[in-house]
């Protein structure tokens, strides 16, 4: 029983110990096979149809073939005089056709890894026999693959579950080590939101369960993740189409500026060739991230994977690095979650042994953790169930009534709850309640916990001191958010007094007390309705309509199926506090894509200052060589060579992502400038040297 959160259901789920890793379920990748295939996709992804998704790579791509054609028939667009003019041309071209090469290598090698885990996922599914139940009661056995949403199906111990569904009978434990990577077996039973919905693929152990499908072949949750995964339904994010539009602008700006070179070149007797002029073009567009772009997107949900989370899409992630605002249920994600009771306070003049036996009769049809609880206590004071259990009648917390209890055999009524709801029966039945309930009350609040008022019919018995902690750390973490303009809000059906203690003690910015369902979604659109971008986690069917709503919204794997389908991430370890996590990756998602960009544009604009005044030196203009490069043609080569390496050198950095510093966005835009800026300018000039003596000494050019 919660009596204070919306969702009792929340207290079943299996609580985690501690912060997770997240990566017990990512496989191991074999690196030589990865690099194995990602070669060869590499020159899969030569079609035009898919380099035309990528314009700055297209243009490459282009340049490519008109320089191939040059080499063949040097004087195609007109007589070229010089020495060596073919072999000139087949360099440029075998360099512009690896650059291509390296920019499809690097979103091969990113969409490999996900194919990886994907291929670990899809070992996991197979096509079992399922025993289906038909409306006369006899059962059929069946293939798997033929499984409709509605279907009921039995499964024993030993079986593998044939396809998502939810528990309508049994009891049994379940071990969903294949899709979490945890190897405690968890309990599924119905009745619950929590602990009723079952995923195809997973093991059960113990007895039996009666499924009532909920997925319709190939539409199931691994059959999802795997499409995931893979990449197969992955479409550009805004701020990655923004990017890519941006990257198009600049390269029709450099496209502009070299179209009109040959003009002053002519002028000064320093006439350009085509292939010059396309190699030139190449050298000063954004190919660094343009090449990269696509690989830092799938990257960003490939390491929101290692931390067991499956992203519905890039949007998700990328929307978890623009969150302003973090709403977090109290227990579980900033508390332990495991509430129990530590103590009776009595008042009205009862006496503990009082209180313990009412208490006891109040909570023996509960059992979550915190009803378990509250019957320890109340036995080891020495209270027993004096009454039939079988002739008495269980009531279940509601969000509603916000109590629970039992109706006893003898008409008599039993209930534990919120003060103020316990009150409000209390009257309802012509009885009063008494200034020590209001102490006790303010007394357990301030100490944090949570207060339960007992009552028997019209009379208070007295207050249970349920207990939390707040986590280790999370005060830390809730710091480090705020650094980064993350606001956090708390919500908990808990009291007004109690929530304000644990928001102090955890650190959490804001807080809502003795919330209900309807509250998630109004500060939600509250948040969204200043322009916040809101992130939120759940688990019960009352969560969806806030998922939904919720610009990322991490449903619990442990949770409902309506909940997952109303998320955008699905925690395989069912970790509140993941969220927490999931944020971190998406700033760094965008942290390394603006890092990225920084250096590629920084690049071009130090290609551009040592390779135009090359060209026009060549015209009695030796002063404006301040590089002293050998030639045009081998500066040109020499940009045109680092350009590719470049790609290859920053893959490791695109998809391990710049290392994630809770900064603010002033601090990371001046932080960027003076590492990836500033290096971006100075590499260039540093590589193009040495590379130009390495071409002079050998004499390509």
């Amino acid at each position: 029983m919660d009596s204070v959160k919306p969702d009792s259901s929340q207290s079943r789920r299996p609580q985690p110990s501690g912060p997770r890793s997240g990566r017990k379920h990512t496989p191991k990748v074999d690196k030589r096979g990865l690099y194995r295939r990602a070669v060869k996709e590499a020159f899969v992804k030569l079609n035009p149809r898919v380099m035309l998704k990528n314009p700055v790579m297209f243009v490459v791509y282009v340049g490519t073939i008109i320089t191939a054609l040059l080499t063949i028939e040097p004087n195609l667009f007109g007589p070229v005089s010089g020495d060596n003019v073919r072999s000139f041309n087949g360099l440029i071209t075998i360099i512009l056709f690896f650059t291509v090469v390296f920019a499809n290598f690097a979103e091969a090698v990113a969409e490999g890894r996900g194919k990886a885990q994907a291929d670990a996922l899809r070992s996991t599914k197979s096509d079992t026999t399922a025993r289906k139940l038909l409306p006369d009661g006899s059962i059929q056995e069946v293939s798997s693959t033929t499984l409709h949403r509605g279907d009921m199906v039995q499964v024993m111990a030993g079986d593998i579950i044939p396809a998502d569904g939810e528990v309508t009978s049994g009891v049994a434990s379940v071990d969903e080590s294949a899709i979490t990577g945890e190897s405690a077996p968890v309990l599924k039973e119905p009745g619950s939101d929590v602990a009723s919905s079952v995923t195809g693929g997973t093991r059960i152990l113990s007895d039996e369960l009666t499924i009532r499908i909920t997925s319709d072949p190939g539409k199931g949750f691994i059959d999802r993740m795997i499409s995931l995964v893979e990449g197969a339904e992955r479409s550009k994010t805004p701020n990655e189409i923004a990017l890519t539009v941006l990257l198009a602008v600049l390269t029709l700006v450099f496209l502009f500026v070299v179209a009109t070179l040959p003009t002053p070149a002519n002028y000064v007797n320093s006439p350009v060739s085509v292939t010059l002029l396309i190699a030139l073009l190449v050298a000063l567009i954004p190919t660094t991230i343009g090449g990269l772009l696509s690989a830092i997107g799938i990257a960003g949900m490939d390491r929101v994977a290692q931390f067991n989370v499956i992203a519905t899409s890039g949007r998700a992630v990328e929307a978890c690095g623009d969150v302003n605002t973090l709403v977090l249920d109290k227990t579980g994600t900033i508390t332990l979650g495991n509430r129990l009771a530590e103590e009776f306070i009595p008042v009205n003049g009862h006496s503990l042994q009082d209180i313990a036996r009412v208490a006891l009769a109040a909570s023996v049809f509960d059992d979550t953790p915190e009803g378990k609880s509250i019957v320890r206590l109340a036995e080891n004071l020495g209270a027993k169930v004096n009454f039939d259990k079988s002739q008495a009648e269980g009531i279940e917390f509601s969000a509603k009534t916000r109590m629970s209890g039992t109706n006893l055999p003898d008409g008599s009524e039993v209930r534990k709850g919120a003060v103020g709801a316990v009150k409000g029966f209390v009257r309802s039945r012509n009885g009063r309640d008494t200034p020590e309930l209001d102490t006790a009350y303010e007394r357990v609040s301030h100490l944090g916990g949570t207060p339960l008022a007992v009552a028997l019919n019209d009379e208070i018995y007295g207050v249970i001191y349920l207990k939390d902690i707040v986590k280790p750390g999370i005060r830390d973490r809730f710091n480090q958010l705020r650094r980064m303009g993350v606001r956090t809000i708390m919500l908990t059906g808990d009291n007004r007094i109690t929530a304000s203690v644990i928001a102090e003690e955890a650190g959490v910015d804001d807080f809502i007390a003795e919330a209900t369902p309807e509250d998630k979604i109004e500060v939600i659109q509250r948040e969204q309705a200043a322009g916040k971008l809101v992130a939120m986690t759940g688990d019960g069917t009352n969560d969806a309509p806030a998922l939904a709503q919720a610009n990322v919204g991490v449903a619990m794997n442990t949770g409902t199926q309506a909940a997952k389908e109303a998320a955008n991430m699905v925690d395989l370890d069912s970790d509140p506090t993941k969220l927490i996590d999931i944020v971190t990756i998406g700033k760094q998602l965008l942290i390394t894509r603006g890092a990225l960009t920084t250096f590629s544009i920084a690049n071009d604009i130090a290609k551009y200052f040592a390779i135009i005044p090359v060209i026009f030196a060549s015209a009695r203009l030796e002063s404006l060589n301040v590089m002293n490069l050998a030639s045009t043609n081998s500066a040109v080569l020499s940009a045109l060579i680092y350009n590719a390496l470049i790609i290859p050198a920053l893959i490791p950095l695109a998809l391990t992502g710049v290392k994630f510093r809770p900064l603010t966005a002033n601090q990371l835009l001046q932080r960027n400038i003076l590492i990836y800026g500033l290096g971006g300018v100075i590499a260039p000039f540093i590589a193009i040297k040495v590379i130009d003596m390495a071409i002079a000494a050998v004499g390509l050019a």
